[in-house]
């Protein structure tokens, strides 16, 4: 009655979310965030921005906004919706992308990823329809077999006892259940399973790890689909369930302390063409191999980073049958979106990352199904790698500004390899990488990119950063054939956010 009387809009502005019937305490509640929440799952979508940006001129944070969207985002779908789980994978990179905008520009990333976030929501049903309630954990008894127990609950494909089971597990320490996690994480090689796993922890940056069991028991609920689809399909289990404990017991891993050792630009070279060209056991094996010779996982990851860039820069492009999907937004040629180069490099992302923030066994582990996972996909790759030498031909400035506006001209044109060969030319010449990240962070913002813009850009960022001037260059190559494919699709929100901020 007193929404009733005050009105929707200023029951949202007075913290006042509606309440349906069913709702109590059989429904998860986010305290403070909790109408903020409610805004974003209930909002018309048409309404939404104007609203978002309201609470930005009152002082909220865009930090606010991206907890409160991943909070929305996880409690609707409970990681089991495509668009839902790519929505909340392009929240933390939406929000560092913003860090990288002048300032009246930052909200924009953000805004259109919460635009695509609310929007889902409301399709899949909204509140009316939330896969997320609140659990009674199991009582496990001693927490060292709590790893195993988990994998073999997901393995069950039985929801209830994974969802218990990790419930149990995450009244402990949040790293330690982030390591428990992964050992269902690393049963199989799907991007989504890898990257939700990644992008759920890096989103308790801006949630608070009070909110860890929300986040990360998506990655749970992920893994006993995957497994109940592979029964209903009658495939039989990952062949990684028997290669990674192989190798881990070959090499000795788990009794060797992490090496330092670091790699020449040879050694780089030659371990990046392993995993690249290899089957996936044979990439496993050498990876595995440079951590028992004392490798630093740091360099042993961007050699698979750099593999992983190699089936994007070496892609044909979608041909006309795999084109034909997609009503026009991946046409002939593209590499955008879900593309095998794209998704390689976002899961070798993934992979890194997990690596660096978990137990030894762990960050071995996540290197090796992380190799395992880039290799084998080379069959479709050309036998060079764009630019070409006829296209770098091509290039002959060297005033930075003159190749920044060519670069701008052939994405609008749509000319991949044009692009690639000006991207490593400027590269070359020893120019500043910032107008360049500049450039095709516009391009970022801007397009829709088939869902993985935001995260295929901060792929691109950190791997950048962690690789060696001899070789970084080709990430921006990369980035730059991606912007090209991608243009001419403008995200749904996009220029409605601009006019709100005022932008011209």
């Amino acid at each position: 009655m007193l929404i009733g009387g005050v009105g929707s809009s200023l029951a949202f502005d007075l913290g006042l979310a509606p309440v349906f019937a069913d709702e109590g305490p059989g429904r998860l509640d986010f305290g403070k965030l909790e109408p903020l929440v409610a805004l974003m799952q209930d909002l018309p979508v048409h309404k939404l921005q104007t609203r978002l940006v309201e609470k930005l001129n009152s002082g909220v944070e865009l930090k606010t906004l991206i907890a409160a969207g991943a909070l929305a985002n996880a409690r609707t779908f409970g990681g089991q919706d495509y668009v839902g789980y790519h929505t909340l994978m392009a929240l933390a990179p939406a929000y560092e992308m913003a860090s990288e905008l002048p300032e009246s520009m930052r909200p924009l990333p953000v805004l259109k990823v919460l635009h695509r976030n609310t929007n889902r929501i409301q399709q899949f049903g909204g509140r009316k329809k939330e896969v997320l309630r609140p659990l009674e954990p199991t009582a496990l008894g001693q927490a060292e077999g709590g790893s195993d127990w988990l994998r073999s609950a997901t393995r069950s494909a039985d929801m209830d006892r994974a969802e218990n089971t990790f419930a149990a597990l995450a009244g402990q320490s949040v790293g330690e259940a982030y390591n428990h996690l992964q050992y269902a994480v690393q049963d199989e090689v799907d991007v989504h399973r890898v990257v939700l796993s990644w992008r759920a922890w890096a989103l308790l940056d801006f949630t608070g790890t009070e909110q860890a069991h929300t986040l990360l028991r998506q990655s749970v609920r992920y893994c006993v689909n995957t497994e109940k689809n592979r029964r209903r399909n009658n495939r039989g289990p990952a062949e990684i369930r028997s290669v990674l404990p192989k190798l881990l017991d070959e090499y000795r891993l788990l009794d060797r302390k992490p090496g330092n050792r670091k790699g020449d630009d040879s050694w780089i070279r030659e371990l990046s063409q392993a995993v690249f060209a290899g089957t996936r056991e044979a990439a496993a094996g050498a990876v595995a191999a440079a951590l028992a010779e004392g490798y630093d996982p740091e360099q042993v990851g961007e050699a698979m980073s750099l593999a992983a860039n190699q089936l994007l820069l070496r892609d044909p492009g979608r041909d006309k049958k795999r084109a034909s999907n997609y009503n026009g937004k991946k046409p002939v040629g593209s590499v955008h979106g879900d593309s095998v180069g794209v998704h390689a490099s976002d899961a070798i992302n993934a992979w890194r990352n997990i690596a660096r923030v978990s137990n030894h066994r762990n960050t071995v582990a996540s290197l090796i199904v992380g190799a395992y996972h880039t290799g084998g996909q080379s069959g479709r790759s050309t036998a060079k790698a764009y630019p070409h030498a006829e296209q770098l031909e091509k290039i002959s400035d060297t005033d930075p500004a003159k190749l920044l506006k060519q670069i701008d001209g052939a994405i609008r044109e749509k000319d991949q390899m044009r692009v690639t060969a000006i991207v490593q030319r400027y590269g070359e010449q020893g120019h500043n990488a910032r107008p360049m990240f500049d450039l095709l962070l516009r391009y970022t913002t801007s397009e829709f990119g088939a869902l993985h813009a935001e995260k295929y850009y901060r792929t691109v960022t950190e791997e950048f950063a962690s690789t060696r001037p001899a070789f970084r260059w080709r990430q921006l190559v990369g980035l730059g054939r991606v912007m090209a494919s991608s243009y001419g699709n403008t995200a749904a929100g996009y220029n409605e956010a601009r006019q709100l901020l005022g932008l011209a």
